[in-house]
């Protein structure tokens, strides 16, 4: 199974003992700057040729958080060794309802159990399984909270894909208004 390096220390050397830059080895690559770029570009490339490609459920963890119990999928910050990171997928379990929140938007949720609505900027958006919900981009952010119909033993449970590029091109950010009340943090 593939492992994803730790960062490498910077080691300050310069002059004649640097490697040339297209660095072979992890020990070439901690004496120059630029061979590091190029040793941690390889690393990358061996990751998305011999990552994971098939997630399963039972190698990640549901948990509790302030937007309600989540687990991620695919998150360039918590599973480094998949072979796609441009991807953050996560399912959430809406019991009662979401934390409200505002970031820039653009991302897609499918809902895979249930019924509920999800309020946009104050206008309401029912759903159930099967839809597609959309959560435009904006400046400024979208503002949102989702609930459950059902009753809170048998939440809603969708899917959720954002595509790192677009929320980092954003300069996307994330702002708590209201927690889950699930949430006991």
């Amino acid at each position: 199974m593939f492992t994803f390096p730790n960062a490498l220390p910077q080691e300050g050397r310069t002059g004649e003992d640097m490697p040339a830059a297209d660095a072979t080895s992890q020990e070439d690559a901690k004496l120059d700057p630029d061979a590091r770029a190029i040793w941690a570009l390889k690393q990358d490339v061996a990751r998305r040729n011999g990552g994971p490609i098939v997630v399963r459920r039972s190698d990640r963890d549901l948990f509790q958080a302030r937007q309600g119990k989540l687990l991620f999928y695919l998150c360039p910050n918590n599973h480094r060794d998949t072979a796609l990171q441009a991807w953050r997928v996560f399912i959430q379990e809406i019991r009662t309802c979401s934390g409200k929140h505002r970031h820039a938007g653009g991302l897609t949720i499918f809902v895979l159990e249930g019924r509920g609505y999800t309020v946009v900027d104050g206008q309401r958006w029912d759903w159930k399984k099967g839809d597609l919900v959309l959560l435009p981009m904006k400046v400024g952010g979208v503002e949102h909270q989702h609930f459950n119909l059902g009753p809170p033993e048998t939440p809603a449970v969708w899917i959720a894909m954002i595509n790192m590029a677009v929320h980092d091109y954003l300069a996307s950010d994330l702002e708590q208004i209201e927690n889950s009340p699930d949430y006991k943090g």
